[in-house]
Order: C-alpha cells, then sequence, then structure tokens
C-alpha cells in the first residue's frame, strides 16, 4: 500500500482517466488504485488497459483512504447522497467539480470528513496540467499534501484560498479555450494568405508551444517578450495595433469574467 493508502477515482470520464493513467506513469500501483464505471462496456476496457479494479461508487467509497470525485456539478448531488451512508472520517475527499464548494460537499458528508476542492485543466492530459487547491474545513496540511501529490502526477499544484476559485476557473480551468480559439484565428488567417492549412497549423502551433516554453523558462514579463518582437514600425505594430483597436485586451477581460461568473452561478444553483 503507497503512503496515500488507497485512491479512488469515482467517475471514469475524460478529467478520471486522465488522473488515473497519470497516478500509474508516476509510479502508483493499480493495487493501490480503483476507479468507478456503470458501463460494463467501458469498464471492461478499463481493466484491460490499467489492470485497476473497477467497482460501484458505495465500493469504492467503502474501500478507499482518499476518494477522489471527478464527475460534472449537477451530478454532484446524487454522489454525495449515494456515498454518504458509508463515507468515514479519516477519509480525504478530493473534489474536481466546477463551481461545488467544499462547505456543499462537507454539508452532505459525515462531519469531520476532511474536503480539498481543486480545479484541473485539459493539459492534464499530456502531463502538463495546472491545478489549484483549496482546503476545506477540516482539512490540515497533510491532506493538502495529499492532494499535491495526487495532482503533480499530471502537472503543476498551486495552493489557492476557495474564496478565489471562481478567478482560477476562469483563467486556467476554461483558459485553453481561450488559447485554441486564438490559434484557430491564427490557422484561418494563414489560409486566408495563401498557406496550404497543414503549413498553416504547424507553424501556429509550434509558436504556440515554443512562446509558452519562452515566457516559462525564461521567467521574463509577456510585455518585455512582446516588446522584443515589435520592432518600431514593423509588421508586429501593426499587427498589435489593429488587436488594440479592436479591443482584443478588453474583449479577453470581458470573457474571463464573464467565465468567473457562470462559476459562481454553478456553485450558487
Amino acid at each position: 500500500m503507497s503512503e496515500y493508502g488507497q485512491v479512488a477515482i469515482l467517475g471514469a470520464g475524460v478529467m478520471g482517466e486522465t488522473l488515473l493513467s497519470g497516478l500509474l506513469r508516476a509510479g502508483r500501483r493499480p493495487a493501490d488504485l480503483l476507479i468507478t464505471e456503470r458501463r460494463e462496456e467501458r469498464a471492461t476496457e478499463l481493466r484491460e488497459r490499467y489492470g485497476v479494479d473497477v467497482v460501484s461508487n458505495v465500493d469504492a467509497a467503502a474501500k478507499a483512504d482518499t476518494l477522489v470525485l471527478v464527475v460534472k456539478p449537477q451530478d454532484m448531488p446524487e454522489l454525495l447522497a449515494e456515498i454518504s451512508p458509508v463515507v468515514r472520517a479519516g477519509q480525504t475527499v478530493v473534489s474536481l467539480a466546477a463551481g461545488i464548494t467544499t462547505g456543499f460537499i462537507e454539508s452532505r458528508l459525515p462531519d469531520g470528513v476532511a474536503v480539498v476542492r481543486v480545479m484541473p485543466n485539459t493539459p492534464a492530459l499530456v502531463d502538463e496540467g495546472m491545478a489549484a487547491i483549496s482546503r476545506g474545513a477540516h482539512c490540515d496540511e497533510s491532506h493538502l499534501v495529499l492532494a499535491e501529490g495526487l495532482l503533480s502526477a499530471t502537472g503543476r499544484v498551486i495552493r489557492v484560498p476557495e474564496k478565489q476559485q471562481d478567478a482560477v476557473t476562469a483563467v486556467s480551468g476554461s483558459g485553453p479555450a481561450y488559447l485554441f480559439f486564438v490559434v484557430e484565428a491564427m490557422i484561418e488567417a494563414g489560409v486566408h494568405m495563401g498557406l496550404p492549412r497543414s503549413t498553416a497549423t504547424e507553424l501556429v502551433v509550434q509558436t504556440v508551444v515554443g512562446s509558452a516554453k519562452l515566457l516559462r523558462e525564461t521567467g521574463e514579463h509577456p510585455t518585455v517578450l512582446r516588446e522584443r518582437v515589435t520592432s518600431p514600425g514593423g509588421t508586429t505594430a501593426a499587427a498589435v495595433r489593429e488587436l488594440e483597436d479592436h479591443k482584443v485586451r478588453a474583449a479577453f477581460l470581458s470573457a474571463i469574467e464573464a467565465a468567473r461568473n457562470r462559476s459562481r452561478d454553478l456553485a450558487a444553483e
């Protein structure tokens, strides 16, 4: 048994499978992991692919020391009602559901259960995820360290106060979609100007990857890096002026605020 005890991942969707495969690549033993899935065909696929036990939600909650809840926000009340009779003090519950507060989960589970809230994002699929974690009322340092150990299998992890989770959801949880949107637009521009789509795609994707690596490895502020590319009176300056004239910066601010507000609405609902 690992230092985390047995870990159960409740929900075998994209993010649940991503975490499962990441933990196995990080060296966790299949015997220390459980995953839940109602559809027998999908359960068979998971058993054959990863060598883990696929069990019911109730069995997972009864057996495991750490429960990772990876379901849609609207499915969380039903899941908590299902597992609450077998959840016990001493277990750690890690929730990856957007907009669901630790208080919401704590109120539906036995008193004293430690709950950690996580906002992941989809680059976890390639071990480049960004996860922000927040403590619930019954968490101590050991629970946060446990959650960090689990999430670091698929990328980076930071701690934030729970009141910041709606902003985290808007910036990094939804963030990949904004970047994909920009990539789509740049590819379409290349095609419009006569480049083959495959050429435009390769140019744009590598430019995005390289720019991200430059940001990370140099530690320079993005404004500094942008100014280095922007020669006075040059092509980049002309492009940036168009972006400013079309208020692209303001549109991003408004869009990210809208995502934050929707995260708040999900919590209220």
